[in-house]
């Protein structure tokens, strides 16, 4: 029994020592196994770190040649409770013009949105939407100085717009090259969205050459998911040189905020018409003077023809552009169905070495060039491949 007992009160104190042990800070193997909590590798952490930095770095440079842009415009509104509805002949045959004593009140409507210096002596690009209509135009800089701005020219057609402030030694952004964007290409866009200045986001190029969107006559936009909001029009869209490479233009959203899909112009597009509208307050719309009829590999086959696309020269326009280089339309006539159309004529595939798949296509290149610019239009002439230099003239209605 006494040596039942001694087995008992030395079991009794190891187990007191455990307890003291676990009861321990630092020493349970609870807090033991935190000890070796999980840590970012210092390598890890070095590459985000320099991948941070250099975001920084781009916006720090773009960011004092970012604008703010508030217009103030006159809207007129009928004040007649009924609207409309009398004004119907119906109404007025029962009725006469009893009804009719609604009066016109004026109302000052405010807009914000962005734009961007592109040169020295005060020459803003932005959208042609943010200053429509605008009786004042306010221009805000990156060091809170204000100007008052006046409109040199817009282009509803690419919904661009150039405004002019009296000002000098203006901080610019440097322009890119929008054509050497790829899908999935990291980018920057900087503007004003609710009013929230300099407001920077990131994403990447989800999409080019997005067209069919409804907002311009001639689209050719980049698609981007970095955030763009109300405000954020006529701002740029940088690329990670810190070059603007399009102007911010709309969201598709069925809420008017960020859904994370945003469109931009191209910068190659936004340059020919700048140049323009500073030069001349217009734009002249390029042509190569032939309208065209696109083919397929199906059609191609049928036809006989060198190519399994592009664009088929049916008609040259007599002294145009391509009249004056030596292109060729058809010279023999089909049927299209019931259409007749003329075929033998050249074979467009490339213009400065970018394919020519179809209309939208060549009016995508068309809208990167001027009046007067020269390019090199390869064709097939039967089985032969050419390139041919076009000079181009100024649009009316062909292409």
């Amino acid at each position: 029994m006494k040596l039942h007992e001694k087995h008992v009160v030395r079991l009794f104190g190891v187990l007191t020592v455990v307890v003291a042990l676990l009861l321990t800070p630092g020493l349970s193997p609870t807090r033991s196994a935190y000890a070796k909590d999980k840590v970012v590798s210092q390598e890890s952490s070095k590459l985000l770190g320099k991948f941070s930095d250099a975001l920084a770095e781009v916006a720090e440079v773009a960011r004092p040649a970012v604008v703010n842009i508030s217009t103030t415009s006159t809207v007129t509104m009928e004040d007649n409770p009924f609207g409309n509805m009398f004004n119907d002949p119906f109404f007025r045959h029962f009725f006469g013009d009893q009804f009719d004593h609604g009066q016109k009140r004026k109302f000052k409507s405010s807009a914000l949105g962005s734009g961007v210096i592109i040169s020295a002596d005060g020459y803003i690009l932005t959208n042609n939407h943010v200053v429509k209509g605008a009786d004042e135009i306010k221009v805000i800089l990156y060091d809170k100085r204000e100007f008052k701005g006046k409109i040199v020219g817009t282009d509803p057609r690419t919904d661009l717009a150039v405004v002019k402030i009296q000002a000098k030694d203006l901080p610019t952004i440097k322009i890119g090259q929008s054509s050497k964007l790829k899908t999935g290409d990291i980018v920057l866009a900087i503007g004003n969205p609710f009013g929230l200045n300099q407001t920077i986001t990131m994403g990447i190029v989800s999409a080019v050459g997005r067209s069919n969107i409804g907002l311009a006559d001639f689209e050719d936009f980049i698609q981007t998911d970095a955030a763009i909001n109300p405000g954020n029009s006529g701002g740029p869209l940088l690329n990670w040189h810190g070059e603007v490479i399009g102007i911010n233009t709309m969201i598709a959203s069925s809420v008017g905020q960020s859904a994370g899909i945003g469109f931009a112009i191209p910068i190659n597009t936004a340059k020919a018409v700048l140049n323009d509208l500073v030069t001349l307050g217009r734009v002249r719309r390029p042509a190569l003077g032939v309208r065209t009829m696109e083919i397929g590999p199906e059609l191609a086959n049928q036809m006989g023809l060198a190519a399994d696309y592009g664009l088929l020269i049916v008609q040259v326009v007599p002294g145009g552009s391509a009249d004056r280089a030596g292109l060729r339309g058809g010279n023999e006539r089909a049927y299209l169905g019931n259409i007749p159309i003329m075929l033998g004529g050249d074979l467009i595939v490339a213009i400065d070495g970018q394919d020519v798949q179809d209309q939208q296509s060549l009016s995508q290149i068309m809208n990167s060039h001027r009046a007067g610019d020269t390019v090199r239009v390869t064709i097939y002439r039967g089985k032969r491949k050419m390139d041919i230099n076009v000079s181009l003239g100024e649009a009316r209605e062909q292409v």
